[in-house]
């Protein structure tokens, strides 16, 4: 993975009786940590009562055993995992957000990012608002606080909200009394839900979360979807439903998701050994091993062995036990790190003439020092594939790409990329046939032809609000 940034995973329980929630959320968010490692926290409402606990750190980092018992039972909990999109990487920008306001408390997670979050912070601070953390989640609380004000319910709130926010958001909203899991009418992000065994729900970014606990996978929601879950039930609402054409994030299939969740039907592990396939076709290779960048880049490589028929290897090996690449805050601890995260396996490239795949190529540099490891390795020629298109524009909706500055392919040729990195070829997924990656059912592709579903304010970088007034 040479550089593409991950954006959050939540996770929603509403109980039927179970107990010891939290150690429940806790264990759905370790299976979700692929999706953020800079911070993560559990709120649990008992009664009406929300506690939480978040901070910065990997789940097993931030909870032991002493935080989830000092946690209440509760009937609803809530959790989340955090890469920073919008606002920095610090402890008050760490989910779930939890407010009291005149009509109750409410805890949100949220998975996305807000094309117009810049308007509406502006417009709720002019209107009196006082922002306590710099993430867009809490532009989403205001404004769910301020429609429930002068709304019957936390629900019809949130109906509202979605007429106002845009862009890229999943959310799971907990109120004293109801559980709203909630999925923006272009449906960007992916979210699912699922039973217990006691007739608990469960509400998760990806269905291996739901897995992990034992929970029976029921449905994705579908783009615009609000479901609410309550002491009566659970009720859908689609008023918000085909409202837009469906822009789900295809770096879910390529890259973001675990290789063993499902997303709208579609199994992860089988859009990338599809993407592997068409690589094959469309850029093929004399060689005489294939071999995948651990750990998204492996079942694509299978896939082009498969279409190709070239043997595949495994000739990397990853150290399991640092974050990955991205979660250093600086390009050179980013290099620093690769020797410690991967090492070429010897036997397997010497004197080879090599396929090697990886998911994307962002700045180039982390594909550049991995050919490096493979050329000291003894590897003969190394072909680069790309089971991603090149990326050419700052994506708005979740992923942390906010300028064309450091992007490569912005900037060079896949030739002259190629020479950079220190590869004989590079070939890229076409943009064509992204399509074919999730059935058909719709992608967003912005960030590789610049066509943006929605407004989107030019200037977004992440830190925005953390940037001196001078500055800004």
């Amino acid at each position: 993975m040479s550089g593409l940034h991950e954006e959050c995973g939540i996770l929603g329980i509403f109980s039927a009786g179970r107990s010891a929630l939290a150690e429940m959320v806790y264990y759905g968010l370790y299976a979700l940590q692929h999706r953020g490692q800079e911070g993560c926290g559990i709120a649990v409402c008992d009664d009406g009562v929300i506690k939480a606990h978040k901070d910065m750190g990997l789940v097993g980092e931030v909870f032991d055993h002493r935080t989830l018992s000092e946690l209440p039972e509760g009937n609803m909990a809530v959790g989340h995992v955090r890469y920073s999109t919008t606002g920095g990487n610090e402890r008050r920008n760490c989910q779930p957000i939890v407010v009291n306001h005149q009509k109750g408390r409410m805890a949100i997670a949220h998975n996305g990012n807000l094309s117009n979050a810049a308007a509406l912070r502006s417009e709720l601070e002019l209107s009196g608002a006082i922002f306590h953390t710099t993430s867009d989640t809490e532009i989403i609380a205001y404004t769910i606080t301020k429609q429930r004000l002068m709304t019957g319910s936390i629900d019809q709130a949130v109906l509202k909200t979605m007429d106002i926010i845009e862009g890229a958001y999943s959310l799971v909203v907990m109120s004293p009394a109801k559980l709203i899991a909630v999925r923006d009418p272009f449906g960007f992000r992916p979210l699912c839900f699922g039973r217990l065994p006691d007739g608990s729900y469960v509400v998760a970014s990806e269905s291996c979360a739901l897995t992990a606990i034992g929970a029976s996978f029921e449905r994705d929601l579908e783009p615009g979807e609000m479901i609410v879950f309550s002491a009566e039930g659970m009720r859908s609402d689609r008023s918000h439903c085909g409202t837009k054409p469906r822009q789900t994030c295809i770096f879910e299939n390529i890259y973001f998701a675990r290789p063993d969740s499902v997303i709208d039907g579609i199994s992860v592990h089988g859009s990338r050994l599809m993407a592997g396939r068409i690589l094959a076709q469309e850029c093929p290779a004399d060689a005489d091993i294939v071999i995948g960048v651990p750990d998204s880049g492996l079942d694509a490589a299978l896939g082009f062995s498969q279409a190709s028929g070239i043997p595949y290897g495994i000739g990397l090996i990853k150290n399991k036990y640092i974050a990955r690449t991205f979660i250093s805050p600086t390009q050179s601890s980013r290099t620093d790190k690769v020797r410690i995260k991967l090492a070429a396996v010897e036997s397997t490239v010497r004197g080879k003439r090599v396929v090697l795949v990886d998911d994307s190529i962002v700045r180039g540099t982390t594909g550049g020092r991995i050919v490096a490891l493979l050329r000291e390795a003894g590897a003969k020629e190394i072909h680069f594939r790309v089971s991603a298109p090149p990326f050419l524009h700052p994506c708005y909706y979740g992923t942390d790409i906010d300028s064309e500055e450091g992007l490569i392919a912005s900037h060079h040729t896949p030739a002259e990329t190629a020479a950079i990195m220190g590869a004989d070829s590079l070939g890229y997924l076409p943009v064509e046939r992204l399509d074919e990656l999730n059935g058909g059912i719709g992608c967003c592709k912005a960030c590789f032809n610049g066509s943006y579903p929605t407004a989107v304010q030019k200037n977004a970088v992440k830190d925005r609000y953390e940037q001196k007034l001078s500055e800004r």
